[in-house]
């Protein structure tokens, strides 16, 4: 079975004790009363909590968060972007997004982060497969990927599959 890490789009704490869930994403929008009840629930359970979104650096520091999530996929210069974070929050744990494809692939992961994520659509399925074989076999950092649309992914050799809660619930 894969491991999951869950975006919560919800208020509810619904899966907090699911075994096959060790992490938890809160966007950086989820209402602050939510977020510290949540974090306060989540880190009880021995699962970890990480923020996302624009202002994901400033939510960790501010709710105490386990780490966030940075996406890099749109940067000209992604490991200047990661440096920076990691500088501001050095015990942070860090996933990365990163565009699939290899170069950048490589060089998010010289940054040294927790885990690269990889985003995954229906289309282009072959070569985003391709891309996470090519990965997890040269690549100590472990990888994660973000299901984009509805598609069989059970077989894909990620280390982590994030799903939203609602996605999740589905399946």
């Amino acid at each position: 079975m894969q491991n999951f890490i869950i975006r919560i789009t919800q208020e509810n704490n619904n899966l907090l004790n699911r075994a096959e869930i060790g992490c938890f994403i809160l966007p950086d929008t989820t209402t602050p009363e939510f977020a510290a009840k949540f974090i306060e629930s989540a880190q009880k359970a021995d699962k970890l909590v990480l923020a996302e979104g624009v202002n994901a650096l400033a939510f960790y520091q501010k709710y105490g968060t386990d780490g966030l999530i940075l996406d890099t996929s749109k940067e000209a210069n992604p490991a200047k972007v990661i440096k920076a974070v990691q500088k501001q929050a050095p015990k942070a744990v860090l996933g990365v997004v990163s565009r699939n494809r290899r170069h950048e692939a490589m060089l998010v992961s010289e940054c040294e982060p927790d885990f690269v994520i990889f985003k995954f659509w229906k289309d282009g399925l072959d070569a985003n497969k391709e891309l996470l074989d090519w990965y997890a076999e040269l690549f100590l950092i472990q990888n994660a990927m973000q299901i984009e649309e509805d598609f069989d992914f059970s077989a894909l050799p990620a280390d982590f599959v994030i799903l939203d809660d609602v996605k999740y619930g589905e399946i």
